[in-house]
């Protein structure tokens, strides 16, 4: 099994232990990524996060998955881009770490992360994209935990975007931080 993986898809029907649901402060359903996970998930997991009394930008929290084909769901909510210069980078790279944690914390072997933060947020895809890999590769480079990660990206062009930041930062060194 590879450890790190950028993939076309759908999170939603996604095999992996955990999904990650680019979520909003509430944790109570929205647009986008969040929209399809709570349409999918069924009513359970709204019930379930009107419990958790939301959860802050950088911070992530746990649900279960309910109607979806993973087990459980990480929340997490992403910056809004304002700019670039209201602490945007340090809060989306807390939002991937945070979830790396609580799966380590739950001893989920697999996660499978969207495209945080890119769509009605606005960050920039090519930004984010680092800021993704580089919180995503240095947790993997320190925990044995979780053992599979992915970016599941919902259109080829996301993937695409990925993918280059990916061969101009890791590919030559993915060996050393694995």
């Amino acid at each position: 099994m590879e450890r790190f993986a950028i993939i076309t898809g759908d999170i939603t029907l996604s095999d992996a232990e955990a999904i990650v649901n680019a979520a909003n402060t509430t944790l109570l359903g929205g647009s986008g990524v969040d929209g399809a996970i709570h349409a999918a998930a069924g009513p359970e997991l709204l019930a379930e996060c009107r419990t958790l009394n939301g959860c802050e930008t950088g911070r992530a929290k746990l649900t279960g998955g309910y109607r979806l084909p993973a087990k459980y769901v990480i929340h997490t909510p992403g910056p809004i881009w304002r700019g670039g210069n209201s602490g945007e980078p340090a809060l989306l790279a807390s939002c991937y770490r945070s979830c790396l944690e609580l799966a380590e914390q739950h001893g989920i072997r697999t996660v499978d992360f969207p495209s945080i933060s890119t769509g009605v947020y606005r960050y920039p895809l090519s930004q984010a994209a680092g800021v993704a890999l580089k919180a995503i590769m240095d947790f993997l480079a320190k925990h044995d935990l979780p053992e599979r990660v992915r970016l599941v990206c919902h259109t080829e062009e996301t993937s695409k975007i990925y993918r280059q930041t990916w061969n101009i930062w890791y590919a030559g060194d993915k060996a050393s931080r694995m």
